[in-house]
């Protein structure tokens, strides 16, 4: 009876052992599969307090709680099954599918640097002069988010592909849960930052005042380098999935052109080698991640964007 007993204490710390270890795994592969969408994360960071700017102030936090809620139904009850079985079943259209996630990646990046160059302002101003009610506002956001979030799924999908079924689901809802838990507490942290800075800079103690002050004028300038990490960070992903995908695809041309160029880089720089090495891969993936985005807002600003703008001059004819 001893014995049988403290072989099955054994069984079962075996067990414990194995199922920690699978714990270990499943975080370390939700760890990976984070970083991978570090690109979209920060284009998501920066982009969702736009949303609530010009609100009351008790408000923000409120539609940045709907938003959040919105984005997790997103990724939870419509992505995550649907990518799901689409790896279950149909694994072969996922890298043609995560190469098309690139390249909006590549268009968004493009995007961005035009409106920077050419100055959209304008536009801009004229949609903060008539600013929609709360309902529309988070509609809008969460349509946006949905976009973004099935790049960050499917681009976390990719780096546990090799798992098993319920192993993959448990890693993307942990994926799913972490990111939009980080997008959006660190979105309220930015919009209640100027809420901070105000009161402080209204306290009695001059060292106080200072930093609060100094908050309210830092909060603009901490958003324009969101900005444009996100919009780095875009075109190097999205380029590196585009890089990585067309040499799965059958053709190795672009990614054996910037492989050997990284290892030149590293044996040609010794101790640094590793860190120069990457570095060179990194601006290999977004100088083809700003090509790919170029030709995409290219083609659309000669096509749809420019029968949207035709329709509307139309309209104003009328």
């Amino acid at each position: 009876m001893a014995g049988g007993l403290v072989a099955l204490l054994d069984d079962v710390a075996v067990l414990a052992r194995a199922a920690a270890a699978s714990i270990d795994d499943i975080g370390a592969a939700a760890g990976r599969a984070s970083v991978k969408a570090a690109g979209v994360v920060v284009d998501d960071t920066a982009v969702t307090p736009q949303y609530v700017h010009g609100l009351n102030a008790d408000r923000e936090l409120p539609i940045i709680r709907k938003i959040a809620v919105g984005s997790l139904r997103n990724k939870l009850l419509i992505i995550l099954p649907a990518i799901l079985l689409l790896s279950e079943f149909l694994p072969f259209l996922l890298t043609p599918i995560l190469m098309v996630g690139g390249a909006y990646l590549c268009y968004e990046g493009a995007e961005k640097i035009w409106h920077r160059v050419k100055g959209h302002d304008e536009a801009h101003a004229s949609v903060e002069e008539a600013l929609p009610d709360e309902k529309t506002i988070v509609t809008g956001a969460v349509r946006t988010d949905f976009i973004l979030s099935a790049e960050i799924m499917v681009i976390s999908l990719n780096e546990v592909v090799d798992q098993g079924f319920w192993s993959r689901a448990i890693i993307l809802a942990i994926v799913a849960l972490g990111i939009t838990v980080l997008v959006y507490g660190v979105v309220g942290l930015i919009v209640k930052m100027d809420d901070v800075g105000l009161h402080l800079a209204q306290r009695s103690s001059a060292g106080v005042a200072r930093f609060g002050r100094g908050l309210v004028k830092g909060m603009p300038k901490l958003l324009s380098a969101l900005t444009v990490v996100g919009t780095a960070a875009m075109l190097w992903v999205g380029g590196h999935i585009l890089l990585v995908g067309t040499d799965e695809l059958g053709l190795h041309v672009l990614y054996e052109v910037v492989h050997h160029l990284e290892e030149a880089a590293a044996d040609a720089t010794g101790a640094l080698g590793s860190v120069i090495g990457w570095v060179v891969n990194t601006l290999g993936s977004a100088l083809l991640g700003l090509v790919v985005g170029a030709i995409v807002v290219t083609v659309l600003s000669l096509t749809l964007h420019r029968r949207t703008a035709d329709e509307a001059s139309g309209a104003k004819a009328h």
